[in-house]
């Protein structure tokens, strides 16, 4: 029997949207490694962020003005902008969350990989989607099913025996001073994920993110310039290797790829998807910074794993 056209390419459209979040989700992995790999030349947090945002930059201008011009386009055509709907207020609202979200929360999760392993991070930093979800159920009402506290009693005792497993690892300098940075870039994540909403759809995912993109690099540089100087100079090449390769494969290339995905087969398809991210980062960092993960260490994965799952299945239905 043939398989009319149009459910051939809306399975398609379904599978490539789910590879595109797969992709995103290993290129999102990378971030702890190559982070650790830069740190081994004695560049500190600050300098290394302002370097993967100034990288980036060009690109996210580039696609925001591209974008901008098929607004303007469809404009022409007697579609009204969605830009130029937009209200100083709103303009404000956008620049504060891509703040939030790219220059705080990244600056928080490089000091925490100052003192802990990229593996942990990578379980640490998943506490995000139970902060999402708590969130919403205090700010907008929504109400905690019993599925959802099972969720979060898992997610919690994930990273509860995660941590206790790695308090006496020599490879980490301070566990509990790392992890708290790292917790706290998960909170912060998840406030600019939660304000979000509203503003992409307003704006649409893909220019929202160019523009809160741009944003961020703003303070970014700022301290960078009040804790160096803006001294970005004199560092070995591998230095501009990694940071470069940390603007395109864990920036621009994933969160257009995310963002696609989503489009695709949803945000609860795609946050399950997403799920296999410290699984990714755990290989890696086994297999190219040496780091030696404990049993505690998997288990405490596999509940967390366990408890974005159900609630992003929860979510997905």
């Amino acid at each position: 029997m043939n398989v009319p056209a149009e459910t051939s390419t809306t399975g398609f459209s379904y599978w490539l949207g789910a590879l595109f979040v797969f992709l995103a989700a290993f290129c999102f992995a990378m971030k702890g490694i190559l982070i650790k790999l830069a740190y081994q030349y004695h560049i500190d947090s600050i300098t290394l962020l302002t370097l993967r945002m100034l990288f980036a930059l060009p690109f996210y201008i580039g696609i925001a003005l591209n974008l901008s011009r098929q607004a303007a386009g469809q404009s022409a055509g007697g579609s009204s902008s969605v830009m130029g709907k937009l209200t100083l207020r709103q303009w404000a609202t956008l620049a504060m969350l891509g703040i939030t979200g790219y220059y705080l929360a990244s600056f928080f999760n490089f000091l925490g990989l100052v003192y802990i392993t990229a593996g942990l991070e990578r379980i640490l930093l998943f506490v995000y989607p139970t902060f999402v979800l708590l969130m919403n159920a205090v700010g907008f009402g929504r109400r905690i099913t019993r599925l959802q506290v099972l969720a979060l009693a898992l997610t919690y005792a994930g990273i509860l025996i995660a941590f206790i497993g790695n308090i006496e690892t020599s490879a980490q300098k301070n566990v509990a001073l790392g992890a708290l940075w790292v917790i706290l870039s998960g909170l912060v994540y998840a406030i600019y994920l939660v304000g979000s909403d509203s503003m992409i759809s307003l704006v649409g995912s893909q220019r929202y993110t160019c523009y809160a993109m741009m944003a961020a690099t703003v303070p970014t540089v700022l301290h960078c310039a009040a804790a160096n100087g803006l001294q970005l100079t004199g560092y070995p090449l591998a230095v501009y290797g990694l940071a470069l390769a940390m603007a395109l494969f864990v920036t621009v290339i994933p969160t257009f790829m995310i963002a696609e995905g989503i489009k695709r087969v949803g945000s609860g398809n795609a946050s399950i998807v997403a799920s296999v991210g410290p699984i990714f980062t755990i290989v890696l960092a086994t297999t190219v910074l040496n780091e030696t993960i404990s049993v505690a260490q998997i288990f405490g994965t596999l509940l967390v794993l366990t408890g974005v799952f159900l609630i992003s299945w929860r979510g997905k239905r």
